[in-house]
């Protein structure tokens, strides 16, 4: 039902009340970005799990890239709202073999595959509602808000910027993947 609610939705309602102000509930109420300058990360961050599609994952396959991390849900406004941006700095980054990867905290894969549908993304999601361990390790090491979260890991897989709450413009994320990059390993 879920699927035939996100494909039929022209308006979308959920992106509709956040962006009238109407729904706050899913992300923090400032749009707030932290830079760690590399003297002050913290340990690399081990994560996995099982993407939307069934495959296995394991940070070790990005280890030696930078990555974006985004935390989502389908139902969350500003998550729709954010998502054709996040998609639009994945391909302009892809030939820079720069990794995205989704951490879907409460759907299961259709409700997640159907979201991919919808709003156009073509880059994995692990599916961490049942278990949380992606969302734990990332949270041992730096505040995982409520979603959108948006990291960008250095090449060593350590927190190296994070933005809380849907970002503004494909610029900024953009901006942060190139520092990222630019930083030798």
């Amino acid at each position: 039902m879920l699927a035939v609610a996100l494909s039929a939705c022209t308006p979308d309602p959920a992106t509709e009340a956040y962006l009238n102000g109407e729904q706050k509930a899913y992300t923090s109420a400032d749009f707030t970005v932290v830079e760690i300058p590399a003297a002050e990360r913290g340990e690399p961050v081990d994560f996995g799990g099982v993407t939307e599609n069934g495959d296995d994952f394991s940070s070790d396959e990005i280890r030696g890239r930078v990555a974006v991390v985004n935390f989502w849900y389908a139902g969350c406004g500003p998550c729709r709202a954010e998502a054709k941006d996040l998609e639009s700095v994945w391909q302009q980054h892809q030939a820079d073999d720069v990794a995205f990867v989704g951490i879907n905290i409460y759907d299961q894969p259709d409700q997640a595959k159907a979201f991919a549908d919808t709003y156009g993304i073509t880059y994995p999601s692990l599916m961490d509602a049942d278990t949380g361990e992606a969302k734990l390790a990332f949270a041992k090491v730096t505040p995982i808000q409520a979603p959108p979260t948006t990291l960008v890991l250095d090449k060593q897989g350590r927190v190296a910027a994070r933005i809380i709450g849907p970002i503004k413009s494909p610029s900024i994320l953009s901006a942060l993947v190139k520092t990222a990059l630019e930083e030798k390993a």
